[in-house]
This record gives C-alpha cells, structure tokens and sequence, in this order.
C-alpha cells in the first residue's frame, strides 16, 4: 500500500513540476532553473514508473502464489479416503502440539505454512502482512517450540515417521 502511495504522490510531483516548467518557460526564467525542474520531472516520472512496475511485479506473484496453494489443495482433494483420514488425524495431532506450546492463532497459522515449505516472503503474501512481522512470529514459534529454527521446526514433526 505505501509503495502506491509514494507512486501517486511521484506522479503528482511530476505532473505539478511540468506545468511550472511550462510557466517558468513563459515567463523566461533562467535556463539553469529550467534544466533543474525538468530533471525532477524525469526523474520523479522513472522512478515511478520502476514502482509501478515492481509493483505489478509483487501483485503478480502473490497472485501466482495463491494459484498454486490452489491447485496444491485441489491436489489434495484426490487423495483417497484412507489417506484423507491419516492426514485428518496427523493435522489434529500437529494442532494438539501448537496447543500445547500455547501458540497464538496467527503463530499457529504461520506455523502450517512453515511446514508445507514456504518461505518468509511467501508467508507474508499469502496472509497479507510484512516479511518482518512473520519473521518475528516465526522467532517466537521456535522459542516456544524449544528448536533451534526451521528446519528443526519441520523434523520436530517429521522424526516419528522416518525409520532408519
């Protein structure tokens, strides 16, 4: 949202430097200051142009993004019913542990993205918040959880099931 702002605030700058230069130009303004006011409207207009685009960019993504843990689920639909009962209880035992580490809801929601493999970033674009907010979430997950970060978080889980 603050990207946009400073995009539309960029372009008002831009907008209201060319028609001044178009009045300085009328009123014969020395070249020097001229030149000065056309380069902020270059400039204001590039600059915003490379955030429009990078945004566009970001929106584009987090679209994407929300299409694959689409298709993800839709996946997940086919699965057979034995398979959807084992993941129905693995899911409840996963949700009785974050209860047990006294996990808030949001930690508890950032915790399952965690375990299907997304990163910061990703998490941030799925629930709409900053990088650094899930970070942090993620910090206070691990402290809760006793491991040491992301890794340890997912093998905390996994352990049980692999045999050697």
């Amino acid at each position: 949202m603050k990207d946009k702002i400073v995009a539309v605030v960029l372009l008002i700058i831009m907008v209201l430097n060319f028609f001044d230069v178009l009045t300085d130009i009328s009123l014969g303004v020395p070249t020097w200051h001229i030149i000065e006011e056309i380069m902020i409207v270059i400039i204001s207009g590039i600059v915003a142009i490379f955030l429009i685009i990078d945004i566009r960019k970001l929106n584009n993504n987090i679209y994407h993004l929300k299409e694959k843990l689409a298709h993800s689920d839709d996946k997940l639909k086919g699965i057979t019913d034995e398979m959807v009962t084992a993941r129905a209880q693995y899911s409840q035992v996963i949700y009785e542990q974050f209860e047990q580490w006294s996990l808030t809801q949001s930690e508890q929601e950032v915790s399952m993205l965690l375990l299907k493999g997304l990163s910061f970033k990703e998490i941030s674009a799925v629930r709409d918040t900053k990088e650094k907010t899930v970070r942090q979430q993620a910090s206070m997950i691990y402290s809760k959880a006793r491991v040491d970060g992301r890794h340890d978080f997912a093998a905390w889980f996994l352990e049980d099931f692999i045999t050697v």
